[in-house]
């Protein structure tokens, strides 16, 4: 053991939060629901019973793979799948060198039927601490036949060799005494010097049950001997014993302790958040209206909050999942923003996620960790968006990772918390609602965006790119598109320009719709009511409100496509956006 280095997997994963739960977020990226549920052997759990936070286990053994950069992974053969998810999250990312898996035996339990020890049952195995009367108890109860028989087993696929005859006690000799070089048993008046001389001399009768059990008894006592005197003689160990067995006790009652990341926040008092949507490879100006739609809707007194999901974007791949590309979508989204409201933005505190759980990554995945102990993966189903398929690993991570995000947006303030977003979203909101009231915290109150769909056409027709004004149109784009737009003489219910007008109007104050003098001349609207009334009266005629909207959009975006020029940041977040953009249609 002085060979042995030991490492606390929460030292060194706290030291390199970022190292390990990028790859964390990698695997569970690339990994299906249904292949890490066939992992579940390792908690001794069904695929139905499955928690959120069973799901994450599995994630986090396979991380540990890479994260230690094993070449051989030696684990219990109970642990063989989760092992080969290492091996096939190496296919899906490409990566040449595969982990080798090295499976060890797990010893049968003591009583008829167990393929491996349990948890639950104190008489399955013996206990570094058991004292020696306890181990005599177990070995003499302990199941011991001499020839098969047939036995429902609780395990499946434990065992790495043929055993017919699954008995613990010479599973005990074989593994635990003889495992030792050069290790000789007595039994019965006579010497064995292997294992197989002493199981033939058992199953011809030549060896008796009691003289095995009195030889493995003697055995596996004078092994414990050393241990108990530790426990005994030294004042921390002993302690520590009695903690321990003071825990186990089943009248125990559980306590709990409320942990979450704690924000650096500027100030306190009611606070009004806004999730931002989560990115992908395109940066539409509808996302761009929309948030500033809801940050619109924070009331006097209210300290705003916008928080961006950049982690949660990565597990679910979103914008392929790149780090370049995930921000670079958040530093052109909120260039946007401020440019075309800067006094509301100048109100608005930004919350990178990322930067926000690397504060106190220990408190933030702890509060993951506990959040999925008490969410079923139904309940995950639930959350999802309406017609979503639920399939990934990542769904179930990212969505308790917004448990955790909630936890620390609430706690610690004792006033009035809103959560705005997008309606899609609702259902995830909920389920934070109902986390939060199970953590004893106030619930916050919810508001959902219904802002109107903003694109040109209705949605499915067309390329999406032709679909959409994005934030990185020039004006030739910005004409072309406009001039494609579905645009109906008199129908105001679907109108993409209108709606665009809409969006526009809080922060450009007029929309005028040029006209020349024999058509009525100028048109001038500050409120779209009136604007709707007109058009649905044919009043006003699409060939003069499309136009006027492409000089209504440049003269919007003049100022944002300044920035871009400007900002040798913002240009490269462009430049990394649409090489994701170029790569992934090369792909298809």
């Amino acid at each position: 053991m002085s060979r042995v280095k030991f490492l606390w997997s929460s030292e060194e994963i706290s030291n390199r939060a970022e190292e390990y739960w990028g790859q964390a977020m990698d695997i569970a990226c690339r990994t299906t629901l249904a292949r890490v549920k066939k992992c579940c052997q390792i908690m001794g759990r069904g695929e139905d019973s499955l928690t959120a936070a069973q799901i994450l286990y599995p994630l986090m053994q396979c991380t540990d793979v890479f994260f230690l950069k094993a070449d051989i992974c030696q684990l219990g053969v109970d642990q063989r799948k989760v092992n080969m998810l290492a091996r096939d999250y190496c296919d899906a990312a490409g990566r040449k060198l595969k982990p080798v898996i090295l499976s060890h035996h797990m010893l049968y339990g003591l009583k008829k039927g167990q393929a491996k020890m349990s948890k639950s049952d104190p008489d399955s195995a013996i206990f570094m601490e058991d004292a020696a009367e306890d181990v005599a108890r177990k070995i003499q109860n302990a199941y011991c036949p001499s020839e098969p028989e047939d036995v429902a087993s609780s395990g499946e696929g434990m065992s790495l060799i043929e055993d017919e005859l699954k008995n613990p006690c010479l599973d005990y000799v074989r593994y635990v005494l003889f495992s030792r070089e050069g290790f000789s048993l007595t039994a019965g008046g006579r010497v064995f010097d292997t294992f197989q001389e002493l199981k033939e001399a058992f199953v011809s009768g030549e060896l008796s049950e009691a003289q095995l059990k009195e030889s493995l008894t003697s055995e596996v006592n004078a092994l414990l001997e050393p241990v108990r005197k530790h426990f005994e003689e030294d004042p921390v160990a002993k302690d520590l014993l009695a903690k321990v067995t003071e825990w186990r006790r089943e009248t125990l009652t559980p306590t709990s302790t409320l942990v979450h990341l704690k924000l650096n926040l500027q100030t306190a008092g009611p606070r009004f958040v806004v999730f931002a949507p989560l990115p992908n490879e395109l940066v539409r100006m509808a996302d761009v209206f929309e948030v500033l739609e809801q940050l619109r809707q924070a009331k006097e007194g209210q300290q705003i909050v916008l928080w961006l999901k950049d982690w949660s974007a990565r597990c679910l791949g979103c914008a392929g999942g790149s780090v370049d590309c995930v921000q670079g979508y958040y530093e052109l989204l909120l260039h946007g923003l401020r440019t075309i409201d800067p006094d509301l933005m100048s109100r608005v505190e930004v919350c990178w996620q990322g930067k926000a759980i690397l504060s106190g990554p220990s408190d933030y995945w702890t509060s993951v960790i506990n959040a999925g102990r008490q969410c079923s993966l139904e309940a995950i189903r639930g959350s999802l968006p309406e017609g979503e398929n639920f399939d990934g690993a990542s769904q179930v991570v990212a969505a308790i990772m917004h448990l955790a995000d909630s936890l620390a947006l609430v706690g610690g303030n004792e006033s009035e918390t809103v959560f705005s977003s997008s309606s899609s979203s609702k259902n995830l909101q909920k389920l934070a609602v109902e986390h939060l009231a199970r953590c004893g915290m106030q619930a916050p109150n919810l508001r959902c965006s219904e802002l109107s769909p903003l694109r040109l056409r209705a949605a499915g027709e067309g390329l999406e790119i032709d679909n959409q004004i994005l934030l990185t149109d020039k004006d030739m784009d910005l004409n072309r598109k406009v001039k494609k737009a579905f645009c109906e003489p008199g129908n105001a219910e679907f109108c993409p320009p209108i709606n665009w007008v809409e969006a526009l109007l809080p922060s450009q104050g007029e929309f005028v719709v040029a006209r020349k003098e024999e058509s009525g001349g100028d048109l001038r609207y500050s409120e779209i009511e009136a604007l709707t009334k007109d058009f649905a009266s044919e009043e006003l005629h699409p060939g003069d409100l499309k136009p006027s909207l492409a000089v209504f959009l440049k003269s919007a975006m003049a100022p944002v496509q300044a920035g871009l020029k400007e900002s040798k940041d913002l240009k490269k977040a462009e430049q990394k956006l649409a090489q994701y953009i170029k790569k992934s249609r090369k792909k298809k």
